[in-house]
This record gives C-alpha cells, sequence and structure tokens, in this order.
C-alpha cells in the first residue's frame, strides 16, 4: 500500500512554469496573486490551503503576496514571461525566478 503523499509534496507536484499568456485569463478575473521572489511558492501554497490567516495576513501587509498588479501583467505580457505557478482555488500563485546569483 502506497501513502498518500504530504500536501507539501502533492504541491510541489503540481507547481510548474507557465507562460503569463497562458495566466492571462485567470488574471482578467482577478484570480492571480504574485508571490515574492523571497517567498518559497509551495509553502506560500501550503499556508494558503491550511488557511493559515496569520502568515498569510502577514505576506500581504508586508506586501509580499499581494494581487497581481496591472504593471506586472502589463510587463510580463510584453515578453509572454513564463512564470513559477501553481493553483489553491480560487487563487492562481505566481512568482518569478530568482534573479541569476540569487538562489537559495
Amino acid at each position: 500500500m502506497t501513502a498518500e503523499p504530504s500536501l507539501h509534496e502533492r504541491l510541489n507536484a503540481e507547481t510548474a512554469r507557465i507562460r503569463w499568456s497562458e495566466l492571462e485569463r485567470h488574471f482578467a478575473r482577478g484570480a492571480t496573486v504574485t508571490v515574492a521572489r523571497d517567498l518559497d511558492l509551495v509553502e506560500v501554497a501550503r499556508r494558503f490551503v491550511e488557511d493559515d490567516t496569520a502568515h498569510v495576513s502577514a505576506w500581504l501587509e508586508e506586501g509580499r503576496v499581494a494581487r497581481t498588479s496591472d504593471d506586472e501583467a502589463r510587463a510580463w505580457a510584453a515578453v509572454d514571461a513564463e512564470l513559477w505557478a501553481v493553483v489553491v482555488p480560487p487563487w492562481v500563485l505566481v512568482q518569478e525566478d530568482q534573479p541569476p546569483g540569487n538562489e537559495h
């Protein structure tokens, strides 16, 4: 019998790189949330799924997690940026890559 994957493992497996052109419809309905580069996207997704209000609220107040702005959307559309994304209904969390040399 195979053990069920943990929430973190499941979210990690569901995280993928995707072009902005494929995400624009989610942005249009107000469902994209940008996650700061210095945060672990899968950890943020886990906190959303678990309804961890304390962590999510702190990130929102700090501006490290926020609804994707029009400026971000325009910049990403201009180059059809490839972003990391994971779906945590009703949201699609998106994150840019780390700048070169800044990987953890």
